[in-house]
């Protein structure tokens, strides 16, 4: 147990010296239960408020030297509660007191045998889990549109990656999940070469909110003793109002990986990683996060993941009642614009599951990139939306979500379509034009990510890469999803892609020439 401090105040005054002064005493039975404050977020403001004489860092010292400009902007409460790793506030690392018990009502309100906060983002609890499920030489099967993290993870892991092709959508240029037949297909192979599945990854819901059928695939992976990642950054809300999908948990993963800052209300950055079941070894868990989180984590994030499952708590299925009704009002509003599409399940028939609260509209039938459309309603209603996409622009609605701001949105692309002089055959052909298959439908791994990262490079010319093996880890961002993967052969298609986003106002991530002038090549 963590150790009892008193904290006393000092002497103002001389004649002060034989008085008694009161004490702040703090232990773990007062933190946890005073007046139901959250019990992190109760014991940040019990030790913020001790009257210390404070020789620890951080060099603001509890905002007494905060910078002014900053100050200016967020007032000096941020700083106050910006403390170290005192004893009354816990470990991260070996929870005893305070983030021990955040971290259990967590694991109880979300379902899982175990919950840990992460300051890392999902990108930290994605890579914990493949590290603690997979060893060097394993293979994983996961997405070919899974997050970068999950590509960081193969290559600090060592482990080979088993890519599936997800569906796509050439109207939308959106990609989907994965199917159990893909899967099962995926197993059998790997099988069959006497290579072992250390797990299956698998991303649901996409950014798009596009979910798989995670009940299905979870049952097919234990079938093996094979066990299951989601990547469920998008889907903290899930399962919380019987009009939202599932939560992953629910559907039978061992590993979910949430970024509780999304939908829910923590701050960016913090996230949440779940397990349940026991197939995965709970202490790798804890290794790994160790290795990989940083060993002086912000107590203002540990208290938002606190605080926000408190608020999620206190009305869990009641909570959403208001933003699914805006986001059902929101499509209503913009259904019948003409020229504008509402991203639905017709496009994608093996995934009748789509997050309500994720609305993606398109704007070729206008003529416009979602690039185009996106600059328009911004300059016009001062509208910032959550994704931007070749052909579409993606709303996130989530608690915060006014009317105004909805009734703002469906004026901006009404504006848009009044706007529209294109003729409709210049758009037909527009449409018929654009189709294709996914830039990464036909890759080639030359070398394994890990080999890859590794291997001596060299810069080329665009046009001299054709074939090569790539040695730069290249997407659009966001969504963070990679066009190019260190150890592929660099294809026509993909070249294409790249340089079309990028001139539709995309912004390229990962590449050592934003302009694609050039590009860095494995010389091997």
């Amino acid at each position: 147990m963590l150790q009892e401090r008193r904290v006393i105040e000092p002497r103002k005054k001389q004649q002060d010296a034989g008085s008694t002064r009161d004490r702040i005493l703090i232990t773990n039975s007062e933190i946890a239960q005073p007046n139901s404050i959250p019990p992190l977020v109760s014991a940040l403001k019990t030790c913020a408020h001790q009257n210390a004489a404070t020789f620890h860092f951080p060099g603001h010292n509890r905002g007494r030297a905060a910078p002014s400009s900053l100050v200016h902007l967020i007032g000096l409460k941020p700083f106050i509660h910006d403390l170290p790793e005192l004893p009354e506030l816990d470990n991260l690392f070996s929870p005893e007191g305070p983030i021990l018990e955040a971290q259990k009502l967590a694991a109880k309100l979300f379902g899982s045998s175990e919950t840990w906060f992460l300051v890392g983002g999902t990108t930290c609890g994605i890579q914990a889990a493949i590290l603690a499920t997979c060893s060097p030489g394993d293979y994983l099967i996961l997405p070919r549109n899974s997050h970068i993290s999950a590509i960081s993870a193969i290559v600090l892991s060592g482990v080979i990656p088993k890519y599936i092709i997800p569906d796509y959508d050439c109207l939308w240029d959106i990609t989907a999940g994965v199917t159990l037949s893909q899967i099962e297909k995926a197993i059998e192979e790997l099988h069959m070469e006497g290579q072992k599945v250390g797990a299956v990854f698998i991303t649901s819901p996409t950014y798009h909110g596009i979910c798989s059928n995670l009940t299905d695939i979870s049952k097919l992976c234990h079938s093996y003793e094979i066990p299951v990642i989601v990547d469920e950054a998008h889907g903290a809300h899930f399962g919380f109002h019987p009009q939202l999908p599932s939560s992953a948990l629910q559907q039978g993963a061992d590993l979910a990986v949430q970024s509780t800052h999304k939908v829910l209300c923590s701050l960016t950055q913090s996230s949440m990683l779940h397990m349940s079941g026991n197939i995965v070894d709970r202490e790798r868990i804890c290794r790994c996060l160790q290795t990989l989180q940083s060993t002086s984590p912000s107590y203002l994030l540990l208290a938002s993941l606190d605080a926000a499952r408190a608020q999620l708590s206190e009305k869990p299925g009641r909570i959403f009642n208001n933003a699914l009704d805006l986001a059902l009002e929101t499509k209503n509003l913009i259904r019948n614009i003409p020229g504008i599409s509402m991203l639905g399940t017709l496009g994608f028939s093996n995934f009748p599951v789509i997050d309500p609260l994720r609305l993606t509209f398109g704007f070729w039938r206008l003529g416009l990139s979602g690039f185009e459309a996106d600059e328009t309603l911004y300059s016009d209603q001062g509208v910032i939306s959550e994704l931007v996409g070749t052909r579409s622009i993606t709303f996130a609605i989530n608690l915060g979500t006014c009317r105004d701001h909805i009734q703002r949105l469906a004026c901006g692309i009404k504006n848009l379509s009044e706007a529209s002089l294109l003729s409709f055959e210049k758009i037909k052909g527009q449409i018929e034009d654009h189709c294709g298959s996914a830039p990464f439908s036909d890759i080639t791994m030359s070398l394994n990510p890990r080999e890859a990262f590794f291997a001596r490079k060299r810069k080329v010319a665009i046009g001299e890469s054709l074939g090569k093996i790539c040695g730069e880890l290249i997407c659009p961002y966001p969504p963070g999803i990679p066009v190019m993967i260190p150890g592929e052969t660099i294809t026509k298609k993909a070249l294409e892609y790249l340089v079309l986003v990028k001139n539709k106002g995309a912004t390229i991530s990962g590449a050592s020439d934003p302009l694609l002038n050039s590009i860095v090549i494995c010389d091997v």
